[in-house]
């Protein structure tokens, strides 16, 4: 057990007592930027950052309107707020039924329900902030050559400069902030759950559109087929609006940085963050390029 794992499930287990649970048998289903594990009696318990207790309000928040709304996401269990442990926000879930990643088409479905509705002022969304994050991870990640980090600054203070002057297009609404197929599940009876919740914020609905089409254009994981389904489902090709290349630079950028900060975490991934870095700089010839899931 790696000491990321360890650390881990020291934070999990406190947070149990402090919920009046308990962490026996508990399984880690994903250690990453959060930390999300199973726990008995069919709850999951999601670990977020030390920074992170808005959030995790705000995912709480925006779960339960998603669901006074029709839409099936996932939904808070044991307690409304986050739980603090060893100061980190920890949130409990009820567990999914059996079930696979969404389709392209799923995920288009469920945006398009998100995106029509009238988030009230009581969520606190705050405006689309795609950049932060991107250039946090690059002054902090660790395996970087000088070289390296000081090029992919300057192209993120591009971007920056690009985002700021987007073209106008689809009226703002909810977003959810990183919507690909990982984070829709569909169960065997065909429904189609919305999850990590953690980046909803409000801006133009061509972010959320972005994601798919980024994994057709720029890693070709996404299929031609599947992806017009995509834009057919929603009723837009987002690749046709002139704001795309700026949207999909960014979208690239934050799948280069968060390899990144795994690769501090977890030492297996650093070639392929680093491989990601020489996709972005040219070295690894033109689009689609290969990428690994990490960690």
């Amino acid at each position: 057990m790696s000491a990321v794992v360890i650390q881990s499930r020291r934070v999990l287990e406190e947070a149990c007592r402090r919920a009046g649970l308990s962490a026996v048998g508990a399984e880690p289903i994903r250690i990453a930027g959060n930390a999300i594990w199973r726990l008995t009696g069919r709850i999951v318990a999601r670990i977020g950052r030390p920074d992170g207790r808005a959030v995790a309000e705000r995912e709480l928040a925006v779960a339960r309107w998603l669901t006074a709304n029709g839409i099936s996401t996932v939904r808070p269990a044991v307690t409304d707020e986050p739980v603090l442990a060893a100061g980190r926000p920890v949130t409990f879930w009820a567990e999914l039924p059996p079930h696979q990643p969404g389709t392209a088409g799923d995920i288009a479905r469920l945006l398009k329900q998100m995106h029509a509705l009238s988030p009230p002022g009581s969520l606190g969304l705050r405006p689309l902030d795609p950049l932060t994050k991107p250039k946090r991870r690059i002054a902090e990640a660790g395996i970087l050559t000088p070289d390296d980090r000081s090029w992919l600054q300057d192209h993120a203070d591009r971007l920056s400069a690009d985002f700021a002057r987007l073209p106008s297009g689809l009226p703002f609404c909810a977003l959810h902030g990183d919507a690909w197929d990982g984070n829709v599940a569909v169960d065997a009876d065909g429904i189609a759950y919305l999850l990590d919740l953690e980046n909803t914020c409000y801006g133009p609905p061509e972010w959320d559109l972005v994601s798919t089409a980024v994994k057709r254009i720029t890693t070709a994981t996404v299929t031609v087929p599947e992806y017009e389904d995509f834009c057919a489902t929603y009723g837009m090709d987002v690749t046709s609006w002139p704001g795309y290349p700026v949207l999909a630079g960014i979208r690239e950028l934050r799948m280069v940085t968060f390899a990144l900060q795994i690769a501090d975490e977890h030492p297996h991934a650093r070639a392929e963050a680093q491989h990601r870095v020489d996709c972005l700089r040219g070295r690894k010839g033109a689009r689609p390029w290969t990428w690994t899931a990490v960690p």
